[in-house]
């Protein structure tokens, strides 16, 4: 049985809980979760790749166990997540390690890989967007009428973005087999997005996320000076970042494995497997020449 640790690091004042297993000295992997959930998402991935890789999984600040400081004590954008991240990789000693980035975790990962290149040995990108074509906008129109003009309409828009019924949509819609997915999922998150407090935090990610888009085309220049190995492995029914999105990375990475898996926004739920033996066949060549 694979042993994973469950601790907590103070960081720039801050708590932060994270996930770890693996060897201290086997080449490091570091998983970031997405919006609305947690580390918790790679609680069966984790195991799966803790035999060959150092795994960290931390819960960003305002998610899962992570300290949640209201909006009136921290400043939540995706600059200053990043900056956390960074500051509990150093405080591990981790200086070189390969992202795996879904959806609020992308820009986190595309921000660390831009500031230090040579950090990154390789990215795997599941439903985490660096490119236009994956906006799926019928669901991102609401969120970008919020990002233009915060009024009443579009708050209430947003809003419905933080109940369990929609919580419940992101982890369903795609899915050809919901018995699959496990209600635990989206009980889970919506638990902690119900906290006193968190619906501030989360309003105020979804205007900054706003800052994202315009930051692509660094990513795409990183993408194409650095040529890192890339893993696309993406839901064909993600209704958030469609499929395009993963195909884009090939724009810049010509030789990046792109894998359209049967799924939704949250694949690890119904292909678990699937995803994490193409990430351990991935690895295990893209680690061998950085």
């Amino acid at each position: 049985m694979t042993v994973v640790h469950h601790r907590y690091a103070t960081v720039q004042g801050r708590r932060l809980f994270y996930r770890e297993a693996g060897p201290a000295d086997a080449p490091a992997i570091v998983l970031l979760h997405g919006f609305p959930t947690s580390s918790f998402m790679f609680r069966t991935l984790i195991p799966a790749l803790a035999d060959r890789y150092h795994v960290i999984a931390p819960d960003h600040l305002g998610y899962g166990q992570s300290d949640a400081p209201s909006v009136d004590e921290f400043d939540y954008t995706f600059d200053a997540l990043t900056d956390l991240t960074a500051a509990l990789l150093e405080h591990l000693g981790v200086s070189r390690y390969a992202i795996y980035v879904q959806d609020y975790g992308a820009p986190i990962g595309w921000r660390l890989a831009e500031a230090d290149p040579q950090a990154i040995t390789a990215i795997i990108t599941q439903s985490g967007n660096g490119y236009d074509d994956g906006f799926v906008s019928g669901f991102w129109q609401t969120i970008w009428d919020y990002q233009r003009a915060q009024t009443p309409e579009t708050e209430a828009g947003v809003r419905a973005m933080l109940t369990l019924e929609a919580t419940k949509w992101q982890y369903l819609t795609g899915v050809a087999d919901e018995s699959l997915v496990s209600p635990d999922t989206w009980q889970h998150d919506f638990a902690l997005l119900s906290r006193p407090g968190n619906d501030a935090i989360q309003l105020a990610l979804f205007r900054d996320y706003a800052t994202n888009a315009p930051r692509y085309p660094a990513l795409h220049e990183y993408l194409r000076r650095n040529h890192p190995p890339v893993l696309a492995v993406w839901g064909k029914g993600d209704p958030i970042f469609g499929p395009e999105g993963a195909s884009a990375f090939a724009k810049d990475v010509p030789d990046a494995e792109i894998h359209l898996l049967d799924g939704g926004h949250f694949l690890l739920e119904s292909a678990g497997d699937q995803v994490a033996e193409l990430i351990r066949d991935f690895l295990g060549r893209a680690t061998v020449t950085r």
